[in-house]
């Protein structure tokens, strides 16, 4: 069976924004935009699996162009929170360099699975 890139890199990522998350309600007492990231950031995850059921290629396209979205939602509250001083530079350089990755294999799946319609 070949290994789903996306698919644990997506999981392994959720894994992260938790535990950010964990980190800002419980050290930082920030409650209302780590609910967002906690969101965003493990909807990804979410999406992408639902595309591996999807009924069509056309619902597959759906479903990560969605995954997509979340993730440039995640890099937004993400920036938000360092930029306001809720996360320091290296928590924010090193999640974010995992999501630039997802990112990346969205599009390219994405642009790839549409060109082959």
């Amino acid at each position: 069976m070949k290994e789903n890139f996306i698919k644990n890199k997506s999981f392994d990522f959720a894994l992260k924004i938790i535990q950010i998350y964990k980190f800002l309600v419980s050290d930082k007492k920030e409650y209302v935009i780590s609910k967002q990231l906690l969101r965003s950031g493990t909807a990804i995850g979410a999406l992408v699996r639902e595309g591996e059921q999807a009924e069509s290629k056309a619902d597959f396209i759906h479903k990560l162009s969605i995954a997509l979205k979340e993730a440039n939602e995640t890099e937004y509250w993400l920036e938000l929170l360092f930029k306001s001083n809720y996360l320091d530079e290296n928590t924010i350089n090193s999640i974010i360099d995992d999501l630039k990755e997802i990112l990346k294999l969205l599009t390219s799946i994405i642009k790839t699975s549409k060109g082959n319609r």
